[in-house]
């Protein structure tokens, strides 16, 4: 099949050839002619499928056809969940859309207002917005959705991860009932199936890879190493391997700025990407990183999201994140579009849970390579793909328990699951 077959105008196609793409990845097949029928779409797909263009192509197609937006007004809303993302999702619509008469603009946070507000003035045709973002905006009656004819929510899973759920509501009330509506997450969850229901009518499912699986085309691998001794591994794997261009990912904004400087000071130069860090330094932070300005970028994984850097050789995890899904996605920002690319995971004894986790939610043993002079001292005890058996809690009788709330944990209440009456030894 080729981007021809999909029925697409001349102006799209010529878009679409001039980034050198002739054939439609899975995710842009499957999904860009259910979106071209006008149908509601829930699509699962990995981060770097060509998923944005999935959506990005036929939106432009249906509304090349319709009124121009008034002002203040927008025709089809983007909703994503980092500013990252959202200006490249901006960027993939001013690209594919160079050839047509279609306005395009991106809002977010962490920027002044005033040159988002004046933009809306004339009305949009598409709007990329992050949530928090938008509501100011329409609270300011900035934005009006009267003529809204499409809203997409691209990566709702890590919007429903970041507690984004009570904007997404606020926004889709103030919406149109009748509308299109295309959701794209990594995964179908039991969380994004609540968060569909009522939201998108009679959907077309696509879902062009089995859940939480990793990509082939990444070599992966773990490296064993005592905590203390993982920031001179790390210096010594990029200057021995002589890689020019690293994703290394850690679980703290603290934690990347202490390894940036720490990189810095062995002579790489490096750039920390993470929620603290103005738009403008993050921004200029990942331009230098694809222009090869900066050799390794340190990220959180929030900041991480939308990252989308072709041909992209190495990503690092300096410290194996707590949730195992956002191993997947880690991993998913090299072996792109058919090309190779290595996973190296930093993992020191106090990780072992994780791994075993990420292991078991993959369902594949990651290969173990020990770097000569960096041995652990904490040998990183074996694993296995089986379930953890997790042991009985005794049967108590109910006198003296402490009931919680629903939802609460024990470890919200002072007395734990201690009886009343006790107190906790300081």
């Amino acid at each position: 099949m080729k981007f021809t077959d999909l029925g697409l105008s001349a102006p799209l196609l010529e878009a679409i050839n001039k980034q050198g793409y002739d054939t439609p990845s899975p995710i842009q097949a499957g999904a860009i002619p259910a979106v071209l029928e006008g149908k509601d779409v829930m699509a699962a797909a990995q981060t770097g499928t060509g998923k944005t263009a999935g959506f990005t192509l036929p939106v432009l197609e249906n509304l090349s056809g319709g009124k121009k937006a008034k002002s203040n007004h927008v025709r089809a809303l983007i909703l994503t969940p980092t500013r990252e993302l959202a200006a490249q999702v901006a960027e993939s619509v001013e690209t594919y859309g160079a050839n047509m008469p279609i306005s395009s603009t991106v809002v977010f946070g962490g920027v002044k207002i005033n040159p988002q507000m004046m933009r809306l003035r004339k009305g949009i045709d598409v709007l990329v917005a992050t949530p928090g973002r938008l509501l100011d905006l329409y609270s300011q009656n900035a934005v009006k959705f009267d003529q809204l004819e499409i809203l997409v929510l691209d990566e709702a899973d890590r919007m429903l991860d970041m507690g984004f759920i009570r904007d997404i509501k606020k926004i889709i009330a103030l919406l149109p009932q009748k509308r299109q509506t295309l959701m794209f997450s990594a995964t179908f969850s039991d969380d994004i199936r609540r968060l569909a229901k009522g939201l998108v009518h009679n959907p077309v499912e696509i879902s062009v890879s089995p859940p939480n699986t990793t990509v082939k085309a990444v070599e992966q691998w773990i490296c064993p190493v005592d905590k203390a001794q993982k920031s001179a591994l790390l210096v010594h794997l990029i200057k021995e391997n002589v890689w020019d261009q690293v994703l290394v990912f850690t679980r703290t904004k603290h934690g990347a700025n202490k390894l940036t400087k720490i990189l810095d000071k062995a002579g790489i130069k490096a750039a920390a990407i993470h929620g603290n860090k103005s738009q403008g330094a993050r921004t200029r932070a990942l331009a230098e990183f694809k222009d090869y300005k900066v050799q390794v970028l340190v990220a959180t994984d929030i900041a991480a999201r939308g990252i989308d850097i072709d041909l992209l050789p190495h990503v690092v995890n300096f410290e194996l994140p707590n949730v195992p899904e956002d191993y997947v996605h880690r991993i998913g920002r090299t072996g792109r579009a058919g090309s190779k690319g290595e996973a190296v995971s930093l993992v020191s004894a106090d990780e072992l849970k994780q791994l075993g986790d990420i292991e078991r939610l993959t369902q594949e043993l990651l290969a173990r390579k020990v770097v000569p002079g960096f041995e652990p001292s904490n040998k990183l005890p074996e694993t296995t793909l089986k379930p953890v058996k997790r042991k009985r809690p005794k049967k108590n009788n109910t006198r003296g328990r402490v009931e919680h709330k629903d939802g609460q944990r024990s470890g919200d209440n002072s007395r734990g699951h201690q009886p009343r009456g006790q107190s906790r030894r300081k």
